[in-house]
């Protein structure tokens, strides 16, 4: 029953990590600064719920899509393990800000940029994927929960956050969780190896 909790906790924070909610925290006040805070908060929440949709969904169908496209395991580690490292170092050496996000500003948004994919990214989806094929339904559902959960009281309170840390305690914060990603996505490729070795 430990091992279980370990594992559903371990996941969870993983997802939580991937799903990069304070480093969001900017983004989010950018797209949603011309709409009134009340709005904001309604917009926030529809938004997250939208990407909690996508990534259960992804949590049902991933395992399917993988026995589909007969990608193994020991495929899936490695290349999930290579991508997070890749996600995590963006995290700790960001780059400039994307103008893309520019043209969402002035108007309300609807599951882009918000709900996917700055919630529901590339990343998240593909860690569901690789866990739906490694655990139970229900830890993967109450991992992707309890991550989300956590994500939704730090975006909703988003402008307090703001107040709290200033920018560059945001950025600092983001960057902090870069690097435990980036132990997490190590881990993930050497176990990969780890069975491609002895299969």
């Amino acid at each position: 029953m430990d091992s279980w909790w370990m594992q559903l906790f371990s996941m969870a924070f993983a997802l939580f990590l991937l799903m990069d909610s304070i480093g969001n925290v900017p983004i989010f006040i950018s797209v949603l600064k011309e709409i009134e805070p009340k709005r904001q908060r309604k917009i926030i929440f529809r938004e997250l719920l939208i990407a909690l949709f996508i990534i259960i969904l992804f949590n049902f169908i991933g395992e399917a899509l993988l026995n589909f496209l007969q990608v193994s395991i020991e495929t899936t580690l490695i290349s999930g393990g290579i991508i997070l490292f890749l996600i995590a170092l963006k995290m700790i050496f960001p780059g400039a800000q994307d103008h893309n996000m520019e043209r969402f500003q002035h108007k309300e948004p609807f599951i882009v940029p918000l709900a996917t994919p700055l919630i529901a990214g590339p990343a998240v989806l593909a860690a569901v994927m690789l866990y739906a094929g490694q655990h139970h339904p229900a830890t993967t559902v109450g991992a992707i929960v309890l991550s989300w959960a956590a994500s939704t009281l730090i975006l909703l309170s988003s402008s307090l956050w703001r107040k709290l840390l200033g920018w560059r305690g945001l950025i600092a914060c983001e960057r902090l969780m870069g690097l435990i990603l980036t132990l997490i996505a190590v881990q993930m490729f050497l176990e990969g190896v780890k069975i491609f070795l002895h299969a």
